[in-house]
C-alpha cells in the first residue's frame, strides 16, 4: 500500500501533468433543453418535445459548442458611431464544425428534471484538433467574458430553439470584442477584424421574454483600423 508520506513533490508533479495533457485530449460540456420549449410569446415550431427530438438538439448543441472551442469564428466587426451615421456591424464567420454523429463525441450522462434535458458529453481530440486548441493558447490570445441576447422576431422565422441560442452566442462574442476595446483602445476604432473561439460552454437563461447567454471567449485582434485611416 502506498502511504502518503512516501508521496514527493516530483510524484504530484507527475500526476498533475497526466491530468493536464488529458485535460488537452477531451473537451467538456454540459447543456439543457427545455421538453416544453417557449420563447417570450410564442411557442417553438415543435411543442412539446419527445424525447429523440430533445436528445437529438442536445447532441447538435453541444456539436456547435465544441466547434466554436476548437476552430472558433474570424469576424469582421464595425464598431458604429451614432454621431457620425455609421451603423454597427458584426460579422462571424465558422472556421469549421463538427457533424452531427461525429464519433469523436461521446454521451456522458443524461437525466430529465423538471422538464428539461441535461446532457453532459465528452468531446476526444483527434491531433490536427489539438493542434488547432493550441492556437488559442499562442500569440495576442486574449480572454474576455460577455453576455449576449437572442432576438425574438416573427414566430414563423424561429426555427427552433438551437437558432436562438447560436444568435445569443454570436451576440455575446460581439459583446465580448468591444468589452476588449474598451479596455484597450483609447479612441473607438471604425473597423476590428480578427478570430474569436469559445472558452467553455456558455450558460443560458430567459431574460425579459429572451434568451441570453454568459460566455467567455478567447479573442486575437489582428487589425484595427482607425477613424483616421478614412
Amino acid at each position: 500500500m502506498l502511504r502518503m508520506q512516501s508521496i514527493g513533490p516530483a510524484f504530484i508533479m507527475l500526476l498533475l501533468s497526466v491530468a493536464s495533457l488529458f485535460a488537452q485530449d477531451v473537451l467538456r460540456g454540459e447543456v439543457r433543453i427545455d421538453l416544453e420549449p417557449v420563447y417570450g410569446e410564442y411557442v417553438d415550431v415543435v411543442y412539446p418535445l419527445d424525447a429523440q427530438s430533445a436528445y437529438r438538439r442536445a447532441l447538435e448543441e453541444s456539436a456547435l459548442m465544441y466547434a466554436a472551442m476548437i476552430y472558433g469564428w474570424s469576424f469582421e466587426y464595425a464598431i458604429g458611431e451614432r454621431a457620425r451615421g455609421i451603423a454597427e456591424a458584426f460579422e462571424l464567420a465558422p472556421l469549421g464544425t463538427i457533424p452531427f454523429g461525429d464519433p469523436g463525441l461521446f454521451v456522458t450522462d443524461a437525466q430529465v428534471r423538471d422538464m428539461r434535458l441535461y446532457l453532459w458529453t465528452d468531446y476526444q481530440l483527434n491531433e490536427a484538433q489539438k493542434r488547432r486548441m493550441g492556437l488559442w493558447k499562442s500569440g495576442k490570445v486574449q480572454t474576455s467574458q460577455a453576455i449576449g441576447h437572442g432576438p425574438l422576431g416573427d414566430p414563423v422565422a424561429i426555427a427552433d430553439g438551437l437558432s436562438i441560442k447560436k444568435a445569443a452566442l454570436e451576440d455575446a462574442a460581439r459583446s465580448a470584442v468591444r468589452a476588449m476595446l474598451r479596455g484597450s483602445e483609447r479612441n473607438r476604432p471604425k473597423e476590428v477584424r480578427g478570430y474569436i473561439g469559445l472558452a467553455s460552454f456558455p450558460s443560458y437563461w430567459m431574460d425579459a421574454g429572451k434568451w441570453a447567454a454568459s460566455a467567455r471567449f478567447t479573442v486575437e485582434i489582428k487589425e484595427i483600423i482607425p477613424f483616421g485611416a478614412y
